[in-house]
C-alpha cells in the first residue's frame, strides 16, 4: 500500500487508500478512478471492494482490479470472479493469475509468483476480456507489480475514453522507470527507492526514446 501511494504521488495522482466501508460512500463518488487490489483480502475487506465498484460503476469511474494470487486459494478465485462479474475497466495480473480467472479454476501458484510468463497468457487473457468486456493486462512477477497497477488507475482516470491506451503506456512508463531505477540499484530496497524516482523525475524525451510497444 506504502509503495502504491508513494508510486502514484511521484506520478502527480492523489490517493486515498481505503479499507472501510463506512467511508466507501464518502469517497467513491469524488474518485476520479478506483483500484482494488486482493493481496492482504480477508472476509471484511471483501464488501467494501464491492460496495466501491459497484459505486464506480454507479458514478461512470473506470476501476481496475487487481486479482493477487487468484489461483492460490478458493476463497481467492471466488472474491476475483465475485469481482470480475461487477465489470472492471481493466484487469491487470500476472500469467498464471489471468489463466485461473479465464479458466475459473485453481491453479500451480507460489501466492503472488506466477509459474507462466506472460505470452503463455495470451489466450487466456484474450478470452477474459472477451469474457468479462475488460482490457486485460498481463505483466510479469516482480516486487512493483502493485505499483502498475495503481498507476494504470491513475492513467485511466485521466483519459477513460481511451482505456486501452492508457493501460498500455502506464505499462510502458512505469517499465521504463524500472530500467532507470535498475541502473542505480544496488538490491530490492534500494530498486524500490530509484524506482519512485526515476518515475517522479522522467520527462517526455526518455519516453519517446525508450517506449517500445508493438501489436501482436
Amino acid at each position: 500500500m506504502d509503495l502504491m501511494a508513494n508510486t502514484l504521488l511521484s506520478a502527480g495522482a492523489s490517493p486515498a487508500m481505503i479499507h472501510s466501508i463506512e467511508e466507501i460512500p464518502d469517497f467513491t463518488p469524488h474518485a476520479r478512478s478506483l483500484c482494488i487490489n486482493v493481496g492482504t483480502l480477508s472476509p471484511d475487506w471483501l464488501p467494501a471492494m464491492k460496495a466501491a465498484a459497484e459505486l464506480a460503476s454507479q458514478f461512470g469511474k473506470p476501476w481496475v482490479l487487481d486479482p493477487v494470487a487468484a489461483g492460490a486459494s478458493g476463497f481467492l478465485l471466488n472474491a476475483c470472479l465475485e469481482l470480475v462479474c461487477m465489470k472492471p475497466t481493466v484487469i491487470r495480473g500476472n500469467g498464471s493469475e489471468i489463466i485461473a480467472l479465464s479458466k475459473a479454476s485453481l491453479g500451480d501458484s507460489k501466492g503472488v509468483d506466477s509459474f507462466h510468463e506472460s505470452m503463455d497468457a495470451v489466450e487466456a487473457a484474450k478470452s477474459l476480456a472477451k469474457a468479462s468486456g475488460a482490457i486485460v493486462a498481463v505483466s510479469e512477477n516482480h516486487s512493483n507489480r502493485c505499483a502498475v497497477t495503481a498507476l494504470i488507475a491513475a492513467f485511466v482516470a485521466v483519459d477513460p475514453l481511451h482505456a486501452l491506451e492508457a493501460t498500455a503506456s502506464a505499462l510502458s512508463i512505469l517499465g521504463i522507470a524500472g530500467e532507470l531505477g535498475m541502473d542505480m540499484a544496488k538490491g530490492p530496497a534500494s530498486l524500490r527507492m530509484h524506482l519512485i524516482d526515476s518515475l517522479y523525475g522522467l520527462d517526455q524525451a526518455v519516453r519517446l526514446s525508450r517506449t517500445k510497444i508493438t501489436s501482436l
